[in-house]
C-alpha cells in the first residue's frame, strides 16, 4: 500500500506564493509519475501539473508560467511552487502518484488534499 501526505497549503494574499510538498511512503518499487490536481467548490477536478521519473513535465493551461513542479526521486517527493497566486487558484490541491509497488502491482494513489485559499 502506498500513502501520500501533502503539506504546505494555507491562506495567502493575491500575488503571493506558496510551496506544496507531497511525500509518498509504503511498499514502493518505482513511481512513474507524480502530480497535482485541484478542485474548487462546484467545479470538476482539473490538472495542475505532472512530472515523470524522467522529469517530463505537463502543466494545466491556467497555471503555466506561474507554477513550477519538481520532484526528488530519492525521497519519493513532489513539490509545487506556486507564484503570482490569484483568487481563482483557490481549491483543494491533491497529490497523485502512479507506479509499481514491491510486488510489481500498479498503484494509483491519492493524498487527502490540502486547502489553498487566495484572498485579501
Amino acid at each position: 500500500q502506498v500513502q501520500l501526505v501533502e503539506s504546505g497549503g494555507g491562506l495567502v494574499q493575491p500575488g503571493g506564493s506558496l510551496r506544496l510538498s507531497c511525500a509518498a511512503t509504503g511498499s514502493i518499487f518505482t513511481i512513474n509519475r507524480m502530480g497535482w490536481y485541484r478542485q474548487a467548490p462546484g467545479k470538476q477536478r482539473e490538472l495542475v501539473a505532472t512530472i515523470t521519473s524522467g522529469h517530463n513535465i505537463n502543466y494545466g493551461d491556467s497555471v503555466k508560467g506561474r507554477f513550477t513542479i519538481s520532484r526528488d526521486n530519492a525521497k519519493n517527493t513532489v513539490y509545487l511552487q506556486m507564484n503570482s497566486l490569484k483568487p481563482e487558484d483557490t481549491a483543494v490541491y491533491s497529490c497523485n502518484a502512479l507506479g509499481y509497488d514491491l510486488s510489481r502491482v500498479v498503484f494509483d494513489s491519492w493524498g487527502p488534499g490540502t486547502q489553498v485559499t487566495v484572498s485579501s
